[in-house]
């Protein structure tokens, strides 16, 4: 079995405060993929995916990557191979610069210190943001600690992309730069999106979640042409789906 495969079986989750996030959720995810998980607020979204890489500990149930159940032995190994970037990106940088904050992952899997100069630089052009090397993070604009936050996990090269609301507080140039570094990357892709048109670009396979459940999972466009099952779910077509308000033409 590939290790970049990723299975989620019976996933519970309940927060201390009893509050229930996740109900028996299950599917599997393939090398390859681009998967969005969408939902409305409070479906669970970012929950199920601080289980991907172990930021969160499921109540009961499954997850592993590949072979390997996700487990404290695992959990280091599992973490080089899922690259998790959150939707804030102030939860991700910690350290005094830009370049500390990229270099830290890759110094940390063994690399010298020449190497993690070329990586950095690597990335930073990846994601336009070899100008902001020596910047403190906390000077950052928001989309530009988006890019540096994106950059952090590109420098350990992981295998699978986790996102929670990667395009959240881009602006137009910014988020066209993230779709392009999104289409390039060629392994296993899976985030959450308010951004459907996004997700109606780059994945071929859409879950839906629905009071922490698995109500859908299919082919994206198949997905957004089920009127009733959005409408239920609270959610909308993707703008490009929705045709023109004054002559109600369609894409």
């Amino acid at each position: 079995m590939s290790h970049h495969i990723v299975e989620v079986k019976h996933l519970h989750h309940v927060y201390p405060d009893g509050t229930v996030a996740l109900r028996d959720v299950s599917f599997t995810i393939h090398h390859g993929e681009s998967v969005a998980v969408i939902g409305a607020n409070g479906a669970g979204k970012s929950t199920l995916l601080l289980h991907l890489n172990g930021y969160l500990s499921p109540t009961s149930g499954e997850i592993r990557i590949g072979d390997f159940p996700l487990t404290r032995k695992t959990l280091p190994e599992i973490r080089r191979t899922v690259g998790m970037i959150f939707q804030d990106a102030d939860d991700q940088l910690f350290m005094p610069t830009v370049f500390d904050d990229v270099a830290f992952g890759p110094f940390n899997l063994g690399l010298s210190g020449e190497e993690v100069k070329l990586r950095v630089k690597d990335v930073l052009e990846q994601v336009g943001a070899t100008h902001l090397l020596g910047k403190p993070p906390y000077h950052l604009s928001g989309g530009e600690k988006k890019r540096v936050a994106i950059a952090t996990v590109l420098a350990m090269s992981p295998d699978i992309l986790v996102m929670d609301e990667p395009t959240s507080g881009l602006d137009p140039y910014a988020r066209r730069q993230l779709l392009g570094l999104l289409r390039d990357f060629h392994h296993t892709r899976i985030f959450t999106s308010h951004d459907l048109d996004m997700v109606l670009e780059l994945c071929e396979r859409t879950i839906i979640l629905h009071q922490g459940r698995v109500k859908a999972d299919g082919p994206t466009r198949r997905i957004f042409g089920d009127d009733a099952l959005l409408a239920e779910c609270r959610l909308e077509k993707p703008f490009s789906m929705q045709g023109c308000p004054v002559c109600g033409s369609r894409k």
